[in-house]
């Protein structure tokens, strides 16, 4: 067994940096929005109309399903909630696995 460290879980579960990266990418947008919705203290049914999305789909993301959606879905979600979403790059470290 590897005493192998990991910067994220998403770096040590996922295949590619680049899958690792999407995946900590909308899992900040999840709770992003989970903290949104809970601060303004809306119901799933509010918070739904609010997203532009069913109840149904908003409860998926408070159970934190995040296979479920996908950059763009959380983008739209995010940005309907009145969001603003900003982006900040970074060059990967020495120490980054590469692809």
């Amino acid at each position: 067994m590897s005493n192998q460290r990991f910067a994220s879980v998403w770096d040590a579960i996922e295949d590619t940096p680049a899958e690792a990266e999407n995946m900590k990418l909308r899992s900040a947008l999840m709770r992003a929005l989970e903290s949104h919705i809970r601060a303004k203290g809306l119901s799933q049914s509010q918070a739904a109309e609010l997203c532009g999305v069913t109840q149904p789909r908003l409860s998926e993301l408070l159970h934190g399903k995040i296979s479920r959606f996908n950059l763009d879905a959380l983008v739209n979600m995010a940005t309907s909630a009145g969001l603003h979403i900003t982006i900040r790059l970074l060059e990967a470290s020495a120490d980054s696995p590469k692809p």
